[in-house]
């Protein structure tokens, strides 16, 4: 028979539950902000999301935000839109994100970028490797070294025989300085021995378009926004900058056959403000990578010539951590400043 313990006070009598009755409300308060926080993740996202993108529309970044956003959006009944906030080489999109609310509704397309960032730039107002919550990996692709048509070389040793001739005349575009673009441009300069005037822009698309244009005669590009200018003759593909050749276009080499060591590629992912719920970081992987399961999805990736990347928020914060050491050690070696 259950116990209750009885009080007098003043002319009433106050029954008080057992004491294992406490202990069990007690217990389901506790769990009550758990459960609140399960119950949000599940019903997320309830309002649009915003995709901060560091650079201008039209490339390899914005490609990639598109591609993730549209997935996200018709999985989860929600729009996730794409903003693009360029300028300093993304640390302008970064910190809006960092600064934001972390509760999900505004995330970052993060990049190598914010790696080199990380040592290019001594008053950042942030702490990448601190302030982000890795949501996911998506992808890891290869620049492209290439020319306008103009250009008279085909291949690699052509190009640095040419360069060598007009030592200081040749015009190099980058995403901007610091940039991985910019950085694999100057190890090729260190390796190969060669003096190039570097041109950075605000972003792929621009940079692009003056080379098509004439305006410089050779850029290192994300494969992904330079590919269908290479195959519409547009552009003249050298050689990509991973250690092996890209499957996008298995006929041209890589680099490193001709500077044995040569490598340099870029990636990209989703981050989110720190603090925000490890259940909704949960649910946005979980989506993230069922994209990059899908057949449609890898092959269109593939096709651009970029792997795509499974995998958790700790393996992102790894990759993260490791190419913010390696990169920092490159712009250090090569005096690379920031304007």
């Amino acid at each position: 028979m259950r116990t209750r313990v009885t009080t007098i006070q003043g002319d009433h009598a106050v029954s008080i539950p057992h004491r294992r009755q406490f202990l069990h409300l007690a217990a389901g308060a506790a769990a009550l902000p758990a459960m609140l926080r399960v119950a949000r993740a599940q019903a997320y996202p309830t309002r649009p999301v915003r995709i901060i993108v560091g650079f201008p529309p039209g490339g390899s970044a914005d490609i990639t935000a598109r591609l993730i956003g549209q997935w996200l959006s018709e999985r989860l009944g929600r729009p996730f839109t794409v903003e693009n906030r360029a300028g300093a080489n993304a640390n302008i999109a970064t910190e809006a994100v960092m600064k934001s609310q972390p509760d999900g509704y505004t995330l970052l397309l993060a990049g190598s970028y914010n790696a080199t960032n990380a040592t290019l730039y001594d008053k950042l107002t942030f702490n990448f490797i601190r302030d982000v919550v890795p949501v996911a990996p998506i992808l890891r692709a290869p620049f492209v070294m290439e020319v306008n048509p103009s250009v008279p070389v085909k291949s690699i040793p052509e190009f640095i025989a040419y360069a060598k001739a007009n030592r200081g005349k040749i015009k190099m575009a980058s995403n901007g300085v610091g940039n991985v673009s910019h950085i694999a441009g100057e190890l090729f300069k260190l390796m190969a021995g060669l003096d190039m005037v570097h041109v950075p822009y605000r972003g792929s698309a621009p940079a692009v378009t003056d080379l098509l244009g004439g305006h410089v005669e050779v850029a290192f590009d994300g494969l992904m926004s330079s590919i269908e200018h290479i195959r519409a003759g547009r552009l003249r593909p050298l050689g990509v900058t991973t250690a092996i050749r890209s499957i996008a276009l298995p006929d041209l080499p890589s680099i490193g056959e001709f500077l044995p060591g040569f490598e340099a590629s870029f990636w990209y992912g989703l981050g989110a403000p720190r603090s925000t719920p490890s259940e909704v970081i949960d649910k946005l992987n979980k989506e993230v990578n069922a994209a990059l399961a899908d057949p449609s999805i890898r092959e269109r990736l593939v096709e651009q010539g970029s792997e795509p990347m499974i995998g958790s928020s700790a393996d992102f914060g790894r990759l993260i951590a490791e190419e913010t050491e390696k990169w920092g050690g490159v712009i250090r070696a090569a005096n690379i400043k920031a304007e």
